[in-house]
């Protein structure tokens, strides 16, 4: 008799909690196998127990033959915890036992007679070999055995992984990304095929969580199987052998393995593995290395293999020719505000008195599973609102060290033009057009064609429908964090400057190094009366967005500018709006706009000194109106 229940523990065997009625310690198995009678022992129980190790099926068989009270207790299981049961009919005809007649009449009336003190117990075996008999299962008259063992273990396997399954409800959104996954690229299908499927997505998403999932709920169905966790760390700490050597070990777990070089390892994998049909997951793949010297070939692999890579790099999945990509999404809003739930409060919704303040920590983690584990659990326990109050504001303003160093692992590998690119679209460039954002970056010497392809294929960032390029906000936090990094406390020797009171500070301080590479110049809001000089910028000569390829300055409405900036680095400006200053001059560098088309000055009241000369006989336009001191 075959039985397990529907509850798998959280193991990474993938196993489930059974109950014994014996004495002996029964641990964590998948199936409970248990006979009745001697002659089974050393054949066909035995034969099924050896089948059901080798598809990776743990199960514990019992060494004492069944006995009627057991047989009650499974019944009651079944009843009880939903424990599913296979009778398997070994040379007995199943109604005869649900009919209770011939041998079984006899074998009862012994009970009954032995046990005249407690018919209640005699009645509960009869009532349970009943059942027992009227569940379906299999009955062996005149066929091979080796036939039915086939047969039990395909069943087996489909209930195990129906089990894991519906265990994956528990997750949060787990089971809709499962179904996803199996209707996109049809894992677990019946194929002959060898089939490579790629897990791909930016960091703290889930796709070593999904992949374990699949791997649990497909896995029983091969011959042989691995799971290599964190290839890319196990790679730089321990090499390729290493993890070669972990492959094959845990699917020949008996064969010991002495090679110390990956063609050799290559060899043996290839040889040892062709003819068997197993099931591998490559898990944080980022080199083209990785997949070569543990997966090489299709043809390393037995018919019917299935291997799953989860990456953040599509392009690596494109190169290698996997089959298909499964793009992993972020959580929806109510996927993520229950994740965060069950984190902080233990609890699918979120206690009323904290229920706004947990929509702002999710709206700030936009959907990233692994952000909203970690502000979960260092949320909980809190009850005090001012608490959570200020621990938000930490959060936005130092978000935690663990997510920002599992997003850097993408950014660490960029080349160093990509790395750029990243870095200026997160301080500068996130939500503008992507063709806009091209040619600037064309014009610094990035090669922005291929580098943000780059950075897309890296799952790093995205363009939406509008042509525009996003990025999810924690990237964006990280990106500006390495720039902060370059130099905390000094502004003037960061390599970007995105924040209005840093680019307000280093110009007017004059403070600026030649580390500046970008900076943005926003509307002017200081108290203070201040006048921009062509000094702040002559230390910053390595400037990577040009001045030169300015063309439009819109000032209006700074009421603090006194006087125009040197216009000196912007020979190219055609548009100059100052609608609304309080300028009381112009720098002299005006008259070298020679490119310039329009000049805004409506409601430049304080305006005394119109300039003799601006530019070379290119203004269009000339708005004077309201400049009454003219």
């Amino acid at each position: 008799m075959v039985r397990f229940d529907n509850e798998p523990s959280s193991s990474s065997s993938s196993s489930s909690s059974l109950e014994s009625s014996s004495s002996v310690s029964r641990g964590k198995y998948d199936v409970f196998l248990s006979f009745r009678g001697e002659d089974t022992r050393r054949n066909f129980t035995d034969h099924l127990y050896t089948a059901f190790k080798r598809r990776g099926i743990i199960t514990f068989r019992d060494n004492e033959k069944l006995q009627t009270e057991e047989l009650s207790e499974i019944i009651q299981q079944k009843n009880d915890k939903g424990h599913k049961v296979f009778p398997i009919f070994y040379y007995v005809d199943p109604s005869d036992l649900r009919k209770q007649t011939g041998k079984v009449q006899e074998a009862f009336l012994k009970h009954e007679n032995n046990f005249q003190d407690n018919k209640e117990k005699t009645q509960r075996w009869r009532s349970a070999l009943t059942q027992v008999a009227n569940i379906k299962g299999w009955h062996l008259i005149n066929r091979h055995e080796s036939e039915l063992i086939g047969e039990i273990i395909k069943k087996v396997s489909t209930k195990l992984c129906q089990t894991f399954a519906s265990a994956s409800n528990d997750m949060i959104g787990i089971k809709s990304r499962l179904e996803e996954l199996n209707c996109e690229i049809g894992i677990g299908e019946e194929d002959d095929s060898v089939q490579i499927i790629g897990i791909c997505g930016m960091g703290g998403l889930g796709k070593t969580t999904l992949a374990r999932f699949v791997y649990t709920q497909i896995s029983s169905h091969f011959e042989g199987k691995s799971f290599l966790a964190d290839v890319r760390e196990v790679a730089e700490k321990h090499g390729l052998v290493c993890l070669q050597k972990q492959l094959l070990s845990q699917i020949f777990p008996k064969e010991s393995f002495n090679f110390f070089n990956v063609h050799d390892g290559n060899d043996i994998i290839s040889c040892m593995l062709s003819h068997k049909k197993i099931f591998v997951v490559i898990d944080d793949v980022d080199n083209m290395q990785h997949l070569k010297c543990l997966i090489g070939q299709r043809g390393w692999f037995g018919f019917g293999s299935r291997i799953i890579i989860t990456t953040r790099d599509e392009h690596l999945l494109q190169i290698y020719g996997v089959d298909d990509v499964y793009n992993l999404t972020k959580l929806n809003a109510k996927e993520a505000l229950r994740l965060f739930s069950l984190k902080a409060f233990k609890s699918e919704t979120p206690a009323m008195e904290f229920f706004e303040l947990s929509k702002r920590v999710v709206e700030y983690a936009n959907g990233l599973p692994l952000a909203l584990e970690v502000f979960g659990s260092f949320l909980s326990g809190r009850s005090d609102e001012a608490q959570w109050r200020s621990a938000i504001e930490r959060l936005k303003k130092e978000s935690n060290k663990e997510i920002l160093d599992r997003l850097q692992i993408s950014f660490d590998a960029l080349e160093q033009s990509e790395k750029d690119i990243f870095l200026n679209i997160a301080c500068f460039f996130k939500g503008e057009d992507k063709d806009m954002v091209t040619k600037i970056l064309d014009g610094c010497g990035f090669f922005p064609d291929i580098g943000i392809d780059v950075l897309i294929k890296k799952s790093l960032i995205t363009i939406d429908e509008d042509n525009k390029l996003l990025m999810h906000d924690l990237l964006q936090e990280m990106g500006r964090k390495i720039v902060y990094q370059e130099s905390p406390n000094e502004p003037g020797k960061r390599s970007r400057l995105w924040e209005e009171k840093d680019t307000d500070y280093v110009l007017i301080e004059n403070t600026a190094t030649e580390a500046v590479q970008g900076l943005v110049i926003d509307s002017i809001r200081k108290q203070n009366t201040w006048t921009l000089s062509a000094d702040a910028f002559l230390t910053m000569n390595r400037l990577r967005l040009p001045l030169y390829k300015l063309q439009l300055v819109d000032l209006k409405g700074s009421e603090n500018l006194v006087k125009t900036p040197d216009f000196s680095m912007a020979p190219n400006l055609e548009s100059l709006i100052l609608e609304g200053t309080r300028i009381v001059d112009f720098d002299s560098t005006v008259k070298f706009l020679r490119r310039l088309k329009l000049l805004n000055l409506r409601n430049c009241k304080r305006l005394r000194i119109f300039p003799s000369k601006i530019g070379n006989g290119s203004l269009e336009t000339l708005i004077l109106s309201g400049c009454s001191n003219i």
